[in-house]
């Protein structure tokens, strides 16, 4: 075990012997410029490293977090709702060819079984796992049992996978069985209370003392489809309207940079983090898609044009932001006092930190700002060097404060690979907007979509 991840260590100085098919090559000489999709392609690759290279070595999900300075931190915490991402990475890690078709059924084989053999709490499974025993390992005092969104961000993806494999061999069909199987055993009414409104935890040592009700708009939305699509154990469209929209009250007619932001942003002074854009859109295709309440492709367009715009005003006046050092999301940070924490970084809450996930899972919404992020990530001579791993670039930096941390979380790195395929092909949105039981539950709430048939 612990030469497995010495070996991990090691991964982190020289990525080229990586087992996900990278051969390109860097000479002495004036190299020949790399094309977009060619760059595109490459950050897909580095990000799937770690969902390939560096999963929990048990379970074949994703470890929490990678610290390259650290590389025995947490080798079993396994993460609910980062090895979805992890799933749809290695949907598309098949598509772009890093890996063989056989290559991905055996690991998800491993996958989907410690999935099935794991805690659950009415069909949720908690925050965080123990990869080699699946019992659970509580996110917080009071956090020991399910967690109903990061289940939510599985069970996206564990329909994708359905969806992909349905269709194929004997042993492929057996396995979208499985993952519809898992998706199915999820009680989301238990997590009603009885309200018209979701809940995001409960224990069965602790109940529902946590009382955080899923109220929008957030990175949640996700949730309430799933709920009102389960063909076993869905909510009523009185569940979403009342309790995520709050009965209309989720509506707003705020602008910024002359951007309608078109729905309440909880908790912030304009727009939130860049993953509220980015977890529930993974699957959900936000093109065309429409309810009473937003227009969502306007949504999460206008949120990534607004941290755009926020981060190349600079208004604060940190060093490095920019046309091509842009995003503010979720992550590592750098506390006052020099040492690593975690923030949700947004207007409002800008410790002149840039996560890159939030401008290379913008793709779609972005895409030329997006890809000037992209070049500065990987091509200036004096952060490139310096912000690319064994994974892609690291979690987070900051040009004013000449700080990395060489570290990665399997929710920033996991929305990279399935956003830009997205962008490039749609292959995830086609995936799962072609469920039968995802279209009857848009469409229970109201939605349409002039992308999709519903």
């Amino acid at each position: 075990m612990k030469v497995y991840y010495l070996i991990l260590a090691l991964i982190t100085v020289s990525i080229s012997s990586s087992s996900c098919g990278d051969k390109s090559t860097v000479t002495a000489e004036t190299p020949t410029p790399i094309s977009d999709e060619e760059l595109l392609t490459k950050a897909q690759r580095d990000a799937f490293k770690y969902f390939w290279d560096l999963a929990e070595v048990n379970s074949k999900l994703a470890r929490e977090r990678f610290h390259t300075d650290e590389p025995f931190v947490d080798a079993n915490l396994v993460t609910t709702g980062g090895s979805g991402f992890g799933l749809m990475n290695i949907i598309v890690g098949i598509e772009r060819q890093f890996i063989t078709r056989e290559q991905a059924i055996e690991r998800l084989e491993t996958a989907l079984s410690f999935l099935e053999n794991a805690d659950r709490y009415y069909g949720a499974w908690p925050h965080w796992m123990n990869g080699t025993n699946g019992n659970t390992i509580p996110f917080g005092s009071n956090d020991d049992g399910g967690d109903l969104v990061e289940t939510a961000f599985l069970c996206q993806s564990l329909i994708c996978l359905r969806e992909y494999f349905k269709t194929g061999n004997e042993r492929e069909q057996a396995l979208a069985a499985k993952a519809d199987a898992l998706w199915r055993g999820v009680d989301w009414t238990w997590y009603t209370k009885g309200e018209q409104a979701l809940y995001w935890h409960w224990s069965p040592n602790n109940g529902w003392i946590m009382n955080f009700k899923l109220e929008g708009y957030n990175e949640c939305l996700i949730t309430y489809i799933l709920a009102a699509s389960s063909p076993t154990h869905p909510v009523a469209p009185e569940v979403y309207h009342q309790g995520w929209a709050r009965s209309g009250g989720i509506v707003s007619a705020q602008s910024a940079y002359e951007l309608p932001i078109v729905l309440k942003h909880n908790g912030a002074q304009t727009v939130g983090p860049m993953f509220w854009a980015h977890y529930s859109f993974l699957a959900l295709d936000p093109r065309g898609l429409n309810d009473q309440y937003a227009n969502y492709w306007t949504l999460t367009k206008n949120h990534t044009q607004i941290m755009y715009n926020y981060c190349v005003a600079n208004q604060i006046g940190w060093i490095g932001y920019g046309e091509n050092c842009w995003g503010l999301t979720a992550s590592y940070t750098r506390n006052p006092n020099g040492t690593v924490g975690y923030t949700d970084h947004k207007p409002g809450n800008d410790r002149g930190v840039i996560t890159p996930t939030a401008a290379l899972s913008s793709f779609p919404y972005t895409p030329q700002e997006s890809m000037k992020a992209l070049r500065f990530f990987y091509e200036d001579p004096s952060w490139g060097p310096r912000l690319i791993g064994a994974a892609g670039p690291y979690d987070a930096f900051s040009p004013h404060h000449n700080w990395v941390t060489p570290r990665y979380l399997a929710i920033d790195q996991g929305t990279i690979t399935p956003m830009i395929e997205n962008y490039r092909t749609g292959l995830l949105w086609s995936l799962f907007m072609q469920a039968p039981e995802i279209r009857q539950g848009l469409q229970k709430l109201g939605f349409s979509s002039t992308q999709h048939a519903i």
